[in-house]
């Protein structure tokens, strides 16, 4: 299990180095976009690179947040079980998130995949959607990966040093 921890957490640092490269290029075309409408010379596209690029930056965070124990959890109830009783819930928790994260990067995939086939492009800049919609898919598919560690963790009680 320390592999597949290992293998999850660097899968999950590169992407989360390249959601900051593309958070980085969001913040310089927001603020070249700024001072040339001062200009009167917008650049074009910019509402639709800020799209796709948000799109891989919230995609490729989600695994290294799950790692982090970033996102929102409500467990007021959860916290008075036992500490078993405890794991077992989170491997039940982990378990539906691993389906529903392997759905939706299937489907994101098979919707990628047509975007593909048809040759969609944008409307200002002509830049084909689909690599970014896989990359979406790309982000939940590793999500999955990152939960499925977790329900081994939660499964044998080791809760490791990520948490």
């Amino acid at each position: 299990m320390v592999v597949l921890e290992k293998i999850s957490n660097a899968l999950n640092q590169i992407l989360l180095w390249i959601a900051g490269l593309f958070l980085i290029a969001m913040i310089a075309m927001t603020g070249a976009n700024i001072v040339s409408r001062l200009f009167g010379l917008p650049i074009r596209g910019t509402f639709e690179l800020m799209g796709y690029f948000g799109a891989v930056v919230t995609a490729f965070a989600l695994g290294y947040t799950q790692i982090k124990r970033g996102h929102i959890a409500v467990d007021i109830v959860v916290l008075r079980f036992s500490e078993k009783t405890q794991r077992i819930l989170h491997a039940v928790n982990h378990l539906i998130c691993i389906g529903f994260f392997v759905i939706v990067a299937w489907q994101v995939s098979k919707y990628a995949t047509t975007l593909w086939e048809t040759g969609e492009v944008t409307e200002t800049l002509q830049i084909v959607y689909y690599p970014f919609t896989y990359a979406v898919a790309l982000g939940c598919l590793i999500l999955a990966f990152t939960f499925f560690v977790d329900i081994l963790k939660s499964i044998t009680g080791d809760q490791g040093s990520s948490q």
